[in-house]
């Protein structure tokens, strides 16, 4: 079913003071550390009491003609975010922000923005700006190369040899000359780690590894964005650093631009500990092709001036319960899960990227630190955070957490299975935008798909294909949503969705969604200041008849067509089965199409060592690139498969949507009226009766993986009966028909 809700009957909630002149005067224009993908912006305004004044955003590429249209930044101000418990007490200043989306790396552009306002505008209209997006960090050509090796180690060394990271690195000593550091590694030096075990005998006062005592690698050195300092596998085999039981193996909370790369890290509490807050922080830290695992912590800053971290294409396993999926809040008999680990990674700070990471088995995946009220200075606001294209699985309380975020904070094309209590939370953010768009959510048995708590502001939750329901009743502010796809699960007594608004320009449009059978009122709209009694309900999946008091009539857009339980034997796993290892999502992401056919779709192939990421070209209106590919939900219709596919399109507000249909056994496709559009993009998952199918193959081919219930199990196996060695991903094929 497709719905147009309108909130202008809401209540507002809103600071006194935005209430003057309806002219808007433009004040200072920021421009945001960039990241990869994304640009962000933010304008400060006074005035513009009625909210009626917009800011238009296009871009081009530096040396071209052409302009392209980018989403518009987003009205933010007034709305106030609280939460008694922690005193916590904070208006959004008035102001436009919002980014420009998926870009090319290391590309300068040209960005264009202008103010407009019916009731006028006074000071400069239009903002220019020339930004170029930055590149991954490569080590620098010509930088001094130093070995490193296991102690023990009875090969040839190549030289110059030094044993264990603090010798290369600082030219430590034993014992209590581990702080001599008389010998440092210069900006540009490259320390490749050859194959071995670096274990500390840390109980040693003359630990070979010199960390005697607390087993930790203190490292502050500082590198630049150009000549950082590297820390890198050889390539000879794997180099393991394992930590014996320390709680924190890499202390880099002092350092500067330095990189870690393709090492294993293992049995200890924090891998990296980057930053604490209002202590110190790592700038430029980098950590990539690493295999991280019995971690309770991956990566960790909380410090404000944290900024330019990447995070990329690491396997993060935690140690939380592989065969159940308990949750801490209300955990019924089996009490709440051990906090054994906590979460992968978990940053603040600015210009940060996570991204291309498979995650399993923490309490929380990926986090912004919740922080609390934003510092004054803009160099210490959490801004232009991107969190994208990791795959997370089975946690122990949300995949992803963008709360403390202020502006610009990206959580794009995620995959995310199994979390008991919340999907993606933002609790709160300080005014935004967060961007939350083309994520996949599968089994959020609490029903809380999206987490919106402690009152935040400024969400744009778009093109989400979610297999839940989105129940949260705290009200957020200046949200919208647009093309989201929402499947219930047929949960007994739980509507579909819940509209929980604070502000009366909130809005949600081209939505569609699949009510859950067994509950009489799939639609809740709680209006702040409503008691729980006068909250408004839909009854089994109808529309027609809700009205707000005093207000419209709350229907379908003219012509739209109903889900009328295409996916009804959709549901939450049972318990009962064999006792069966859960299988995380391994490492290798999407397949490309052959060259041939990527070239005639337009995308590219990736270069050797970035096969595993999905590669996105052509930017479209509203600069949410398309590649190939789509998301496909497999049910049963009397017995007889049927596919529900739906192709995530192109996105602008209030334009281009999202295109559904379903094929039957005769291939005859019904289309769900979500509004067709062009350009696809992309992310695949298909289900079968409460299964996640992975792969192109559906109920026929391709590796199933059994989602995990309240003290349920879990299984990984292929359509023939055999355990898959990888859970692997393709773009599927065309559509029957």
């Amino acid at each position: 079913m497709n719905i147009r809700i309108p909130i202008a009957a809401l209540a507002l909630v809103i600071a006194p003071g935005l209430f003057g002149q309806n002219g808007v005067s433009a004040g200072r224009f920021v421009v945001e550390p960039p990241t990869l993908l994304n640009l962000g912006f933010e304008w400060e305004i006074a005035g513009d009491a009625n909210r009626n004044a917009t800011v238009e955003a296009r871009y081009r590429e530096a040396g071209t003609t052409a302009w392209k249209d980018a989403l518009p930044l987003l009205r933010i101000g007034g709305e106030r975010i609280f939460r008694a418990a922690e005193h916590l007490d904070y208006t959004v200043p008035n102001r436009f922000a919002g980014s420009i989306l998926d870009l090319k790396p290391d590309t300068e552009y040209e960005c264009s923005f202008t103010m407009r306002d019916p009731d006028g505008v006074t000071g400069q209209a239009v903002q220019t700006a020339k930004v170029r997006t930055r590149h991954e960090p490569v080590a620098a050509k010509d930088g001094r190369i130093l070995h490193v090796y296991p102690p023990g180690y009875r090969g040839q060394k190549q030289e110059p040899a030094f044993t264990g990271i603090m010798e290369a690195y600082y030219g430590a000593g034993l014992g209590d000359w581990n702080v001599v550091w008389e010998r440092k590694a210069r900006p540009g030096d490259i320390l490749l780690v050859h194959a071995g075990l670096y274990k500390a005998d840390r109980l040693n006062y003359v630990d070979p590894l010199n960390t005697p005592f607390d087993g930790t690698y203190q490292l502050s050195l500082k590198g630049t964005p150009d000549r950082p300092i590297v820390i890198k596998a050889a390539g000879d085999g794997e180099a393991i650093f394992d930590g014996a039981g320390a709680h924190t193996l890499f202390d880099v909370m002092g350092s500067e631009y330095n990189i870690f790369d393709g090492l294993t890290i293992r049995n200890t509490d924090i891998a990296f500990f980057a930053g604490q807050k209002e202590v110190a922080g790592a700038k430029g830290l980098t950590v990539r092709n690493c295999r991280i695992e019995d971690v309770g912590i991956g990566v960790i800053s909380e410090y404000a001036g944290s900024k330019d971290f990447f995070i990329m294409d690491n396997v993060f396993l935690g140690r939380l319960d592989r065969y159940r999926l308990i949750g801490w809040s209300n955990p019924g008999i089996y009490g709440p899960h051990p906090l054994l680990s906590y979460y992968a990674v978990k940053i603040y700070g600015s210009g940060h990227v996570i991204a291309y990471n498979d995650v399993a088995y923490f309490h929380d995946a990926i986090n912004v630190s919740t922080y609390g009220t934003p510092e004054p200075e803009q160099e210490l606001k959490a801004v232009a955070i991107d969190i994208y294209d990791n795959d997370i699985h089975a946690t122990g309380d949300d995949f992803i957490e963008s709360d403390g975020g202020v502006h610009n904070i990206r959580v794009m094309r995620n995959r995310c299975i199994n979390s008991p209590h919340g999907g993606i939370s933002a609790q709160p953010v300080f005014g935004g935008p967060a961007y939350i768009y083309r994520n996949v959510l599968y089994n959020v048995p609490s029903g809380v798909a999206f987490k919106f708590s402690a009152k935040p502001a400024g969400l744009l939750v778009y093109h989400n294909t979610v297999i839940a329901e989105h129940t949260i009743r705290d009200p957020y502010a200046n949200v919208h949503f647009r093309n989201n796809l929402l499947l219930g699960t047929d949960a007994p007594g739980r509507g579909i969705a819940t509209f929980a608004n604070a502000t009366a320009y909130s809005t949600y449009d081209y939505d569609g969604f699949r009510p859950n059978r067994l509950a009489r009122a799939q639609f809740t709209l709680a209006r702040a200041g409503l008691s729980a009694g006068a909250v408004l309900r839909a009854g089994r999946g109808r529309l027609e008849d809700v009205r707000h008091p005093g207000g419209p009539s709350l229907r379908h857009r003219p012509g739209s067509a109903r889900d009328r339980g295409g996916l009804r034997h959709l549901r939450e796993p049972q318990a009962a089965g064999p006792r069966q290892p859960v299988r995380h999502l391994l490492r290798g992401g999407p397949e490309l199409p052959a060259e041939g056919e990527c070239q005639s779709r337009g995308c590219r192939r990736a270069p050797p060592h970035r096969e595993r990421r999905l590669h996105r070209q052509g930017a479209g209106p509203g600069s949410v690139r398309g590649g190939p590919a789509r998301a496909a939900i497999w049910a049963k219709t009397g017995g007889k498969a049927a596919v529900l596919s739906v192709t995530w399109r192109r996105l602008s507000v209030c334009r281009a949507g999202t295109h559904a249909g379903v094929w039957g056994p005769a291939k005859r496709r019904v289309e769900m009226s979500l509004r067709p559009c062009r350009q696809s993009a992309c992310a695949t998952v298909f289900s079968a009766t409460g299964s996640l199918w992975i792969g192109a193959g559906g109920p026929t081919g391709g590796a199933r993986f059994r989602p995990i219930g309240p003290m349920g199990r879990a299984s990984g196996r292929s359509s023939s009966g055999k355990r898959p060695s990888t859970i692997r991903r393709s773009v599927p094929q065309a559509a029957p028909g």
